[in-house]
Parts: structure tokens; sequence; C-alpha cells
């Protein structure tokens, strides 16, 4: 391998999220090259949680079977008081909105080596372990490089030499500490959240209370959190003074006072042979949002972009969701000549729905811990109040995943007009395909999709063939009416499907075609794969 070379995308880090990255983009056809610092997995637990979203984008990359023998399914976060009495309860159901459990525990070390595994099966992806990125420099600054790319510096594991890499686009998903956010001259927003905690992974035989889902304790002098993690692993989580030592000889006796509401601990020693500490590590917890997600070609993805408190377990789902929002947009710009300005929309969708989970997740947080003052106990109150109101928890699940705000690629309306169903995700119910029993996804493919619960005019037939996507129409789907009710409620005939699942655009009832194409089509450029295409037009609206 020549010391330059050029590669289509090169992704700095190879955690979830850049792995993740590869395998959809290779799914559009698009090579990567993954650059990563460590030589194999990192074996320590982080992440455990994932929603039914991220869980769909698993199924993408064609990895949610293995992953669901390895997770387990969980019923959703309490949040107690001091006393461990219920405040609030926030239920998760095991067949959520994306086909798959709302709430999903594991262990990060064994979805990673699930996504390594995928990752080895697909030739157009390669990773490079022991590598550490020095630089990272586009436009002018890419000396000697193509014109128009990006060159990544780095040196090799136990070699002081500099190497070169140029590529179309960079992604960055090299964590809180990214070197690619400081190259593109990002710096972090404030959130207003910051506190030490430990962080605590046990496994053990030893009966143990738990109601199989999350909880929280809503108390200013010992916050915790409380997980399952599988058949013998769990996690607390503890807001600890610093000189509060959990290791040492005093080590065990604290840990059994902090871990005494849920398991039953010997006075004696004896009890480390059947309550193991697989790991404890000091965590800052952080709420921060970069101020710029892209510069050029250079993206910024999951930490790098953004960090979140763990009190709503959303932190590596808004790294994943980075992932599918942007390698569809940059595969069709890469491959199919679209406008460059799509691109914009990745920060432009994603930067809101992160801020929002970020700001749920404060709320949490302060609602658990919130200082010791009377303003404290009056929020705590104010919370445990609203939560008994009907319908609260509910609406406060439902809004960890709200529709995307209206932009080039999401075109929202008036209600009357079928505004409801535009940025919002479409259903995954179960449906026969060559009669078999399958997931949509599965029907729909990589590309845009047409689903329609009429019969298609010509100029949805028109658009659909412009975008290289199938018509398909509900009631052909053999599913359980999910699909005619969503389109109903929604005041749709039928809707556009983004490559990630989220509805472009929409027929209203009764109208036959999409209003306005030419809202979104002069970004999509939608041509055929060649080097320089051009764009196939697609057919305007006859609606008012």
């Amino acid at each position: 391998m020549s010391a330059a070379s050029r590669r289509p995308v090169v992704i700095i880090g190879a955690g979830p999220v850049g792995v993740t990255a590869a395998l959809l983009l290779a799914r559009h056809g698009v090579p990567s090259l993954l650059l990563e610092r460590h030589r194999g997995i990192y074996p320590l637990p982080r992440a455990v949680v994932v929603d039914d979203e991220v869980r769909r984008i698993l199924q993408t990359v064609g990895i949610h079977e293995e992953f669901a023998a390895i997770s387990r399914p969980a019923r959703g976060l309490r949040l107690l008081n001091a006393r461990h009495r219920v405040i609030a309860e926030f239920a998760r159901s095991r067949h959520g909105h994306h086909g798959f459990p709302q709430t999903s525990m594991f262990d990060q070390p064994e979805l990673e080596r699930l996504l390594r595994d995928a990752l080895a099966r697909r030739p157009e992806c390669e990773l490079w372990g022991g590598v550490e990125v020095v630089s990272v420099t586009q436009g002018t600054d890419a000396s000697h490089g193509p014109t128009g790319t990006v060159r990544v510096t780095f040196r090799r594991e136990g070699s002081d030499e500099e190497e070169h890499v140029w590529a179309d686009a960079v992604l960055g998903c090299d964590g809180a500490g990214s070197l690619t956010r400081d190259a593109i001259g990002a710096a972090w927003e404030d959130l207003h959240f910051e506190e030490s905690w430990r962080v605590i992974d046990v496994r053990t035989s030893r009966p143990v209370r738990t109601w199989e889902g999350v909880d929280q304790i809503c108390c200013p002098t010992q916050p915790a959190t409380f997980m399952r993690l599988g058949e013998d692993r769990y996690r607390w989580e503890f807001r600890l003074a610093d000189d509060q030592a959990l290791d040492g000889p005093g080590g065990l006796e604290q840990l059994r006072e902090l871990v005494a509401p849920w398991v039953d601990l010997p006075s004696d020693a004896s009890c480390s042979d059947d309550f193991e500490v697989v790991r404890q590590a000091q965590y800052i917890f952080r709420a921060r949002l970069a101020d710029r997600w892209r510069r050029g070609r250079v993206f910024l993805l999951g930490d790098a972009a953004h960090l979140t408190p763990p009190f709503i377990g959303q932190g590596l789902c808004a790294g994943l969701r980075d992932a599918y929002n942007l390698t569809w947009k940059l595969a069709r710009v890469i491959q199919q000549g679209a406008d460059d300005r799509m691109l914009d929309t990745y920060e432009r969708e994603r930067k809101p729905h992160a801020r929002h989970l970020i700001r749920v997740a404060v709320a949490v947080g302060w609602a658990m811990t919130g200082g010791q003052d009377r303003a404290a106990a009056l929020r705590r109150a104010v919370v445990g109040t609203a939560c008994r109101i009907p319908g609260v928890t509910a609406a406060v699940s439902r809004d960890l995943s709200p529709a995307l705000t209206a932009g080039p690629l999401v075109r929202r309306r008036p209600w009357l007009l079928g505004r409801g169903l535009a940025g919002t995700f479409c259903p995954q119910p179960w449906v026969i395909a060559d009669g078999s029993r399958v997931r949509l996804d599965d029907v729909l493919g990589d590309s845009f999709a047409v689903l329609t619960a009429v019969p298609p005019s010509p100029q949805m037939t028109a658009v659909a063939a412009a975008l290289g996507a199938p018509t398909i129409h509900v009631d052909d789907l053999g599913d359980d009416g999910t699909l005619a009710t969503w389109l109903v409620r929604g005041r749709a005939d039928a809707v556009l499907l983004r490559p990630d699942r989220v509805v472009l655009d929409t027929v209203p009832a009764g109208t036959g075609s999409f209003p306005n194409t030419t809202a979104w089509a002069s970004l999509l450029h939608t041509a055929r794969r060649t080097t320089h295409a051009r764009p196939v037009p697609l057919p305007r609206s006859t609606a008012p």
C-alpha cells in the first residue's frame, strides 16, 4: 500500500458509530477506510441501551438477529424517591413503532464484535487498527492531493513516519476529544450539566431485586441508576464524593451499603466469589453540543458532535442516528451527482433532535439530583405530580424521537394537506413477501420507496421511476393494517420514503400527486451512476 492514496470516504474512529457508518455506506456501494488507534475492540462496557429506532438501523446493517441473541428487552424507566418509592414510570413496549422492543439492554463490546464481524464481510470496507490520526486538512491546505479532497495525516503504531490518505469526504467519529472537531473549527456549546459519577459493572449469581427496567433514584444526596444488562450482568451508577472509594480496605463495605436496596451481600469478604466487579470507572457526565457539524466535506458524528448525560439512554442512539441520516445523502452526492447542498440537511435535521434529547436527559438528571435546596424538593414534587396526569409519561416517551424539522428533504405543509407524516418515520410491521413473513424494510430495500393506499397516478409512478424507487400498494403487503391506518391518520394517500425511512413528501388525500417535487428534486439530482451523469428531471405536479 503506498503512503499516498485516495478513498471515497475516510472514517476516523472505529467504534459503533464509525463502523455503522461504514456498513451503511457499503450498502450504497461506497467504499470506505476506517482509521482506529486501538488494535482491537475496546474491551470495557460503556453504552448499554438502544431503542427500537436504533434496532431498525442494526437491521439495515444486517446484524439485528445476532443482536437479539445478546440483548434483552427492558420494561422501561422508573423514577424513584430516596425511599425507593415510585415517582413516575415510563413504560416501554416490546413491539415499538419500528418493529422492535422500545428499549434493549446489551453489553457494548458484544455489539462492537457483531459490527466488526459484519464489517469483515464487506469488501467495500477496510479497517486499519493501530493508527493515530494527527491532522485533517482540506481545500488549499490539502496540498499535493487531488482537487477538492480532504487530506488525513496519520502515524502507524510504533512509527514516527507520517503518512497521508486523501478522501472525497471524512467522517469524524472520534469521540468527545475529537481531533476532527478541532480541524473544522467547531466549539462546544455548554448546555449546563456536569457531574462526576461512578459507573460499576457487576457479574453476580446472587438474587437481585429488579423490575426488569431501569431505576433512577431521585435523591439530592445519593442519586443512583440501576439496570440489568444480561442474565448475570448488572450496572449501577452513583454520584459519589471524591473521597468515596469503592476499592481498597473499606471499599467492599461501602459498595455493600450502596447496592443494599437491590441485592443482599454478606458481611464477610467471601461475597467476591459470587459478586464480581467487572469494572468501575469515574465519568464526568456532560451536556454539550458542537456549534457546527460540517465544514466542506468533513463531518462530525456521535460524541464528536454531541454529549448527553446517560439518564435516558440516548448517547449511542444519537450517534447511530447521525450515521443513518448522513450516509445515504453522502452516497448520493458521491455516486449520483446530487447537489452538495443536500449535505447541509444533515446538521439541519440532526442538530435540533440531538439538542432535544440532551435537554430531556438534563431534565431527568435535575429531577434526580437537582441540588439540596428547597427548590430541588419542589422540582421533584412537580415532576411527580405531572407524571400522574394521564398521558404525560406516554407523551414524554414518544417525544424521544420527534419529527424532523421542516427543510429541503422534509416537506411539511399545513395539517389539512397531510403535514402530520412529513419528517416522521414510517412504521415497520411484519409483511408477507414471496410467501414469507418479513419486516417491511426487507421489502423496501436501501433506496427511496413510494408507499400508497390508492392506485398510483401517472405523476406518482413517474416520481418513483425517476428515483429508482419501488411503488408498493399497502394492501399487497399483507400486514395487520398498520400502514393503511397510518396513512389515513396522516391524511395522505401515499408517501415518499427516504432511504432512512423518513417521510420526505406526501400525496394529500384525494389529490393524486406530490404537490411540488421541484422543491426537493433539484437537490437529489436523480442521475444514473456514471461519473458525469446528467440529472433525470422529476415531473412537476399538476395539483393547484
